[in-house]
């Protein structure tokens, strides 16, 4: 892994943990080193949920696609962040 690959995991993390954090509405609590470590998990998250549904989720580079798979891993986690923290809305 180069210096590049690492660039683009902290693009792709601050991306997607900042748009899961809107969509969750946990953006006011978090700071942006938090969105970055949201989305990192997320890709790892999204990648594996993505396939087993074999539908293929590939954290490959900074593009559309790494970002999305990110965003749906970072929206898993900050989902079972907030039922483990019992702060979730119904």
């Amino acid at each position: 892994m180069d210096i590049g690959n690492i660039i683009a995991w902290i693009i792709v993390g601050a991306i997607a943990g900042w748009l899961a954090s809107l969509v969750m509405g946990t953006n006011r609590r978090q700071s942006l080193l938090e969105d970055i470590v949201v989305g990192i998990i997320g890709g790892f998250i999204g990648g594996l949920v993505l396939g087993l549904l074999d539908i293929g989720g590939d954290v490959s580079g900074l593009n559309i696609a790494s970002i999305v798979v990110a965003f749906i891993g970072a929206v898993v986690l900050l989902l079972i962040l907030k039922a483990v923290r019992g702060t979730a809305q119904v």
